[in-house]
């Protein structure tokens, strides 16, 4: 897979939808654009559940902070009906995010769990520890 840092928004958002192809999701779509309410790409998981992401394509220096938790989450269960939503980033998340996300039910991936799952080293984001 191409350095994540390297792909435009548009090209991180379809490379995430490809891993979720590749780990067995379908009915797959890159709906990420200006008016996505949140949402990067939206599937089915392979156990049926409805599978939210957003993509954060951000350098090392610059950290996914509590306010972009709080618009997915404002969004990805009661706007797209998410069973499962993930933020998932090539960097990493301030505390605040962390916090926010546990209480929301939100998972986040950093960019060492993001590079794990495209290794196939580690969990997707749906998958349990994800």
């Amino acid at each position: 897979m191409a350095d994540d840092a390297e792909l435009g928004p548009g090209g991180f958002e379809r490379a995430m939808a490809l891993l979720c192809e590749r780990d067995g999701c379908r009915e797959i779509r890159v709906v990420g654009g200006a008016n996505d309410l949140g949402a990067d790409v939206l599937a089915v998981t392979p156990e049926g559940l409805r599978l939210v992401l957003q993509c954060k394509q951000y350098g090392e220096d610059h950290k996914v902070g509590s306010q972009d938790l709080q618009r997915f989450g404002g969004t990805c269960f009661a706007i797209h009906g998410a069973d499962i939503a993930a933020v998932v980033t090539t960097s990493t998340f301030t505390e605040p995010a962390v916090e926010y996300a546990e209480q929301s039910g939100i998972r986040c991936l950093d960019h060492d769990m993001l590079c794990a799952w495209e290794a196939g080293t580690g969990p997707a984001p749906w998958q349990a520890g994800g």
